[in-house]
C-alpha cells in the first residue's frame, strides 16, 4: 500500500477510529517510509492512538517474558528428570559420573579464570554494563506548548522511535534552552540511534551544568559515547572520574577500567 504525502483522505478503517490495522503494522516494522511517515504525523496529534501503541507494546513484552518462563519451566523440568535419572544408575556408574563432574568442573572452573583475567572489547563492556536508561523523571511545569512537545517527545521514546523523539526533546530545548530534563533525553534518544557524537554533545552540556539531578547519568553516559567512537583516552579518563567518585556508576567503572582493551 502507498501512501503518498499529498493523500487528501484517510483509509477507509481510519474513518472509523480502528487503528489495530496500521498500530500493528507499524510495531511489527512492516510499513514503507510513506506509511512511517504518515503514522507518526497521526501520532503526533493523537494521543489515544499513542496510548494505544504504549499499551500494545507493553502487551508485546509481557508476552515474551512469559515466554522465557515457561522455556526456563522447560529447562528445570528436564534437569531435575535427568538428575534423578543419574540418582537411580549403579554405584560403578555413579562413581564415573562424579569423576565426570568434576573433571568437567575443573574445566569450567579453568574457562572462567581465563574470562576473569582477559580484556573486554567494546562490544563485551556494552553487552556486560550498558542498561536501557530508565525515564523516571516527573515532567517540569512549564509552558503548555513545552508540556505538549515533551509529553510527544516521551510517547516516541516510549515505542523506540528515537529519531523522533530528539526532534521533540530539541523542540522543548529551543523554547527553553535550560529545560536540562531534555537535554538528557536528546542525548539518551541520540545514543539509542547510535549517533555517538551528538550525543555526546548533549551530555557534556549535562556535565558541564553540573547542578542538575542527571549529572551521574551524563557522565555515565559519556564515557559509553567515548568507547563507542574509539576515544579510548577519554573514556578512560572519564570511567577514572566516575570510580573515584560515590555515583552510583562508579563499582561499574572500576571493573571496566581493569577488562577495557
Amino acid at each position: 500500500m502507498n501512501i503518498r504525502k499529498d493523500l487528501k483522505y484517510k483509509p477507509i478503517s481510519m474513518k472509523t477510529g480502528d487503528y489495530s490495522y496500521f498500530s500493528e503494522r507499524y510495531l511489527a516494522g512492516e510499513m514503507n517510509e510513506a506509511e512511517k511517515e504518515w503514522f507518526r504525523n497521526e501520532l503526533g496529534k493523537n494521543e489515544k492512538l499513542r496510548e494505544e501503541i504504549t499499551l500494545r507494546q507493553n502487551i508485546n513484552s509481557a508476552l515474551r517474558n512469559h515466554e522465557v518462563l515457561q522455556f526456563r519451566s522447560k529447562l528445570s523440568a528436564i534437569s531435575k528428570k535427568k538428575a534423578e535419572e543419574e540418582a537411580a544408575k549403579k554405584p560403578k556408574k555413579n562413581r564415573s559420573i562424579t569423576r565426570a563432574a568434576i573433571f568437567t568442573g575443573l574445566i569450567l572452573c579453568g574457562s572462567l579464570t581465563l574470562l576473569n583475567t582477559r580484556n573486554l572489547t567494546t562490544e563485551e563492556v556494552f553487552e556486560r554494563y550498558y542498561k536501557s536508561y530508565d525515564v523516571t523523571t516527573p515532567l517540569r511545569s512549564v509552558n503548555d506548548a513545552v508540556n505538549s512537545d515533551y509529553s510527544i517527545a516521551l510517547e516516541y521514546f516510549n515505542i523506540r522511535d528515537y529519531r523522533n523523539a530528539a526532534y521533540y526533546f530539541s523542540k522543548v530545548i529551543s523554547n527553553d534552552p535550560r529545560y536540562i530534563e531534555s537535554v538528557m533525553m536528546t542525548g539518551i534518544s541520540r545514543f539509542e540511534e547510535e549517533n555517538y557524537p551528538e550525543a555526546s554533545a548533549s551530555f557534556t552540556k549535562v556535565v558541564n551544568d553540573k547542578e542538575n539531578l542527571f549529572f551521574e547519568d551524563a557522565q555515565w553516559y559519556l564515557a559509553l559515547c567515548y568507547l563507542k567512537t574509539g576515544e579510548k583516552d577519554k573514556a578512560m579518563k572519564a570511567f577514572s572520574v566516575i570510580r573515584e567518585s560515590e555515583s552510583i556508576y562508579s563499582r561499574n567503572a572500576r571493573k571496566i577500567l581493569r577488562k577495557i582493551d
